[in-house]
């Protein structure tokens, strides 16, 4: 559902890390919010998608702006008002491939974004 969410990230593997944030999920959003990965440096292709019956799952590859490219699947389940994936990713770091494991975990806080959320629309 649209409005306001906060999502947590987790790089699993090969190194752990963690990011929370809040953000503004306008209805034309929703779908690109829960059908997998994509940022500001990856453009990201997902030719097999399925989400019915509060199941998710993706598959399919992204690529940098400098040409690295990373083969990505993800499943999870989802309600009107929380997110659960879980993804595997696979890339080459010069001759070695290295895979590796993310989550994503959002629920929704609120109907109504407040001024200034990322993600707000102007």
């Amino acid at each position: 559902r649209p409005g306001y969410w906060e999502t947590t990230n987790k790089v699993l593997s090969p190194i752990s890390s963690t990011k929370t944030e809040n953000r503004c999920v306008s209805a034309k959003e929703v779908a690109r919010f829960m059908m997998g990965p994509s940022n500001h440096i990856y453009t990201c292709v997902y030719p097999s998608q399925s989400a019915a019956g509060g199941r998710i799952a993706f598959t399919g590859h992204c690529e940098s702006r400098k040409g690295r490219k990373v083969e990505i699947s993800g499943k999870g389940d989802y309600t009107p008002t929380t997110l659960h994936l879980v993804v595997n990713f696979t890339t080459a770091l010069g001759p070695l491939q290295i895979s590796g494991k993310a989550s994503t975990d959002a629920r929704r806080i609120g109907d109504v974004c407040p001024p200034g959320a990322v993600g707000a629309e102007h």
